[in-house]
Order: structure tokens, then sequence, then C-alpha cells
């Protein structure tokens, strides 16, 4: 009688396609996470700004770094990312879109159109 190893196979979580559906949801709560985050800095800033005109020049500059620059990029795309796949699970809720060919495509859309939105939102900054 063979015997089989019981012990726990090694999976490579990098190899694992996932299918487009669960990186669009996946994204979703990675955004949600980021836009969490992001509320203390972005309740500093306004206190800072509304502090006066020194304040506003301030977080101004601030704004204005490489650094946050980068902040403001990733959480464009969190925000653009958070609202259409909020909107698509939505739709999904209501039945709009649960044909698996349809869901697929609205997946897609979800994460082409958000890292285009967050490009357009770095160009009109830069």
């Amino acid at each position: 009688m063979p015997h089989t190893a019981s012990r726990p196979k090694f999976l490579n979580l990098l190899l694992i396609r996932m299918p487009v559906g669960a990186v669009a949801s996946i994204g979703h709560r990675v955004s949600g996470i980021f836009l969490f985050l992001s509320l203390p800095l972005a309740a500093f800033l306004l206190d800072l700004s509304l502090q006066g005109q020194a304040g506003f020049e301030q977080a101004a500059a601030l704004l204005s770094s490489p650094l946050l620059r980068l902040v403001q990029v990733v959480l464009a795309w969190s925000i653009f990312h958070h609202a259409l796949a909020g909107l698509r699970f939505l739709l999904i809720d209501v039945d709009v879109g649960v044909l698996k060919s349809t869901a697929r495509a609205s997946a897609l859309a979800v994460n082409i159109a958000a890292p285009l939105l967050a490009l357009l939102f770095l160009w009109s900054i830069w």
C-alpha cells in the first residue's frame, strides 16, 4: 500500500493567477485601507490650512513635495478604485451585471479605469 505524504504543500502566491473579479475585490479592500489610513494626514493638513495664511502656505508647500505628490497619486487611485468597484458591487447586489461575462467586463473596466484616472490626476497636478 503506497504511503502518501500528509505534509502541507508550499503555495507560491505570486504564481497563482487570480481572476479579474478577485483582483477588483482585493483592490477594493486595499483601497479602503489606504483611504482609512490617510484620514489622520488629511485631518492634519486641514487643521494646518485653517490656521491662517501662513498655515495654508505651509500646507500647500507640504502638498507640493515629491513624497506627498506620490501619496496624492496613490490616494487618487484609492478613491477612484474604491468608488468604481463600490458602484460595481452595488449594481451586482441589485442583479445588474451578474452574468459571468458582464461581471468580468465590469471588473476589467474598474481595474483599467482607476489607474488611468489616477494618471490623469497626476498629469493635472504636475
